[in-house]
């Protein structure tokens, strides 16, 4: 299936600018903007180019029937958003019970525009105390731009500042109320 996503990645005039962070064995690789279903294609195609072996949080609903069973087989988790279920305790447990977990995740949480990110990948990773790869889709220019990696403070908003807004400020794509409010301090 690779082989698939990855000629179709290629063909569609898609591109990688940035550093492809083969090294890394534990990583939260986190997406904006998230604006069409068209996203999960070229994520998956960015994958298969990137020859990485890179899972997924999404959304619960997308896992229900009768096609949850493929995004399972496409390397997907699905994420309960519930503030009941404590999501970012379990993953934090689970990347340092083991060796190897690459997973990427769009923290706007929905294809519309969000006025802040879900947090939860920010703490997730700063938890287990693995790296973050911000990875943007610039729609106009059709190339992924990709961070360097870094390691989060525990400073929420420090790092959201200098880590995010001014990479995701960058890219080409729709309206992102996010980035304004951060800027404005409203977080």
């Amino acid at each position: 299936m690779n082989a698939i996503f990855k000629f179709f990645f290629d063909i569609s005039g898609w591109k990688i600018e940035g550093n492809v962070p083969t090294h890394l064995s534990k990583a939260a690789f986190v997406v904006c903007p998230h604006n069409t279903w068209k996203d999960f294609f070229v994520g998956l195609g960015l994958r298969a180019k990137m020859g990485m072996d890179i899972g997924y949080i999404g959304k619960a609903e997308l896992f229900k029937p009768p096609f949850g069973f493929i995004f399972r087989w496409l390397g997907g988790t699905p994420a309960y958003r519930t503030s009941s279920n404590n999501m970012v305790d379990s993953y934090v447990a689970a990347i340092k019970s083991k060796d190897e977990m690459l997973f990427a995740l769009a923290p706007e949480g929905t294809r519309k525009n969000v006025g802040k990110l879900r947090s939860g990948f920010y703490f997730m990773a700063n938890g287990a105390q693995i790296p973050i790869v911000r990875v943007g889709f610039d729609l106009k220019r059709k190339v992924v731009v990709i961070g360097e990696p870094f390691i989060p403070s525990g400073d929420f908003e420090a790092d959201m500042l200098k880590y995010f807004v001014n990479f995701f400020d960058k890219i080409q794509g729709p309206q992102k109320d996010w980035i304004k409010n951060y800027k404005a301090g409203k977080f």
